[in-house]
Order: C-alpha cells, then sequence, then structure tokens
C-alpha cells in the first residue's frame, strides 16, 4: 500500500518541498512512485544543453548539473523521441514552443490514440488528451506530449486489454483533480498497459494519467537510481 504515513507527515510538518518516493504494489506488480507539488518543487523539462547538445540521458544531466553546483532531486524520461533525441510531439520548455503538437497517425504506442500532453506552469498541472489540449488553448510554462493515454476523465484507455500479452517495463504522469500534485511512476518488471492504468485510476486517484516511455524508461532519485544510463529525449526532473 501507499506509505500514507509518509505523505502524511509530509503534508503535516511541512516537508513536502520535495520529491516523495515510495514502493507501491497493485496486483503483484511493483512500482515506485514519486509524488511531486509542484507548486513548491522546482520542476522542469530538460532536453538540450547550453552548447545545444541534448542531454541523452538521465545521468548527463545529473553531471552538468552537479557541476552548475545545482542538484537533480529527481528525474524520469519524460515523452518519446526521435534518433537525435528529438521530441516526437509538443515540446514546451520555459514558455517557448520548441516543437509543434501531433496529430499525425502511425504505429507505436505514441500513436495509440488518444494520445496526450503533460503540463504545468504557475496556473497548476494537467494531463489531457491531445485534441482537447489544443481546444483548450492553454499556454503553459512547459509540455511535452506522449502516448498513449493511461487515463481519461476516471477510464482506463478503450484500446487497453486485460490479458494482453505486451508486458514491458513502463513509466508514466498522472496529476489529481485539483492540478497541484503529479504523480510520476515506474514498474519494477514488465507489466501491461491495462494493469499501469490501474494505478493510475484506482491507487493514485489521478482522472487523467499519461505513458511516457517504455523498455528504456528511467527513475533518477536520491539511492534507486534506476537504468540512469538509458537514452532519453525530453526529461522532466526537480532541481534545488
Amino acid at each position: 500500500m501507499i506509505e500514507y504515513f509518509s505523505i502524511i507527515y509530509c503534508l503535516i510538518f511541512g516537508a513536502c518541498s520535495g520529491p516523495l518516493c515510495f514502493d507501491e504494489v497493485m496486483a503483484e506488480n511493483r512500482y515506485t512512485v514519486c509524488r511531486v507539488d509542484h507548486s513548491k518543487s522546482r520542476l522542469q523539462l530538460f532536453l538540450k544543453d547550453e552548447n545545444d547538445v541534448a542531454y541523452g540521458s538521465l545521468q548527463r544531466l545529473k553531471s552538468q548539473l552537479d557541476a552548475a553546483g545545482q542538484k537533480l532531486r529527481f528525474a524520469m524520461n519524460g515523452g518519446m523521441y526521435h534518433r537525435d533525441y528529438s521530441p516526437v510531439g509538443l515540446y514546451i520548455a520555459d514558455g517557448v514552443l520548441k516543437k509543434t503538437i501531433s496529430t499525425k497517425g502511425g504505429y507505436g504506442n505514441f500513436h495509440l490514440l488518444p494520445n496526450g500532453v503533460f503540463y504545468f506552469g504557475p496556473d497548476g498541472a494537467g494531463v489531457m488528451e491531445t485534441r482537447r489540449y489544443m481546444a483548450a488553448k492553454l499556454k503553459p510554462q512547459f509540455a511535452t506530449q506522449s502516448g498513449p493515454m493511461l487515463v481519461i476523465e476516471g477510464e482506463l484507455h478503450p484500446r487497453f486489454l486485460k490479458d494482453s500479452d505486451s508486458l514491458k517495463i513502463r513509466n508514466g504522469v498522472g496529476v489529481t483533480e485539483d492540478g497541484r500534485i503529479a504523480y510520476f511512476a515506474i514498474s519494477h518488471s514488465p507489466v501491461r498497459f491495462w494493469d499501469f492504468g490501474e494505478l493510475f485510476k484506482s491507487r493514485l486517484n489521478t482522472p487523467n494519467a499519461l505513458f511516457l516511455d517504455g523498455s528504456i524508461s528511467s527513475l533518477l532519485w536520491e539511492d534507486q537510481n534506476r537504468g540512469v544510463y538509458f537514452p532519453a529525449g525530453p526529461i522532466i526532473g526537480v532541481v534545488e
């Protein structure tokens, strides 16, 4: 079960400025879940360094931030990317549009429609299906597009199969209804989309959640670093 006492302690005593990560078990699948209050944490998206070179991995991002005297408290790969590490879909960083939103069809997880956008900024955070995001005409400070959606308005993606034979390591993000808390999760072993979506729907209670990546999914958080040398395009991180 979720480590409720740790979360309650965090809230009562004000120790929630950074990510709070914990293990969660559901349907015999084990996950690491990280709770981030973006209003109290410096949540950012990363892609390229000051020399316009893609970081390419969580480890390289951490090394460069260490050299600059900054601490990467938490990081996770944040969306699909091409061979040159450029985002497949929408990418906004520091309010600047770097890559336009994609509504193209195709193969692979990104095109298992509906896909969606994870966005955040001063007005809150959220996960929204792509076409709904476009209609809302939001102007977030940060945004990354990926797919498929895991949970859509409280329901699992309609194409997920409970008995699917597609099992992979997966990571994703869901946001609470009030737009304040983002939950990032990564599986410890291969799981179905159905089971991964259920984690966000039934256990984390996020009405909308988005798949970020699979197989090469990575997590960096204190002593629970996993796959930090795997390749990564967009990266989501908390810096202090």
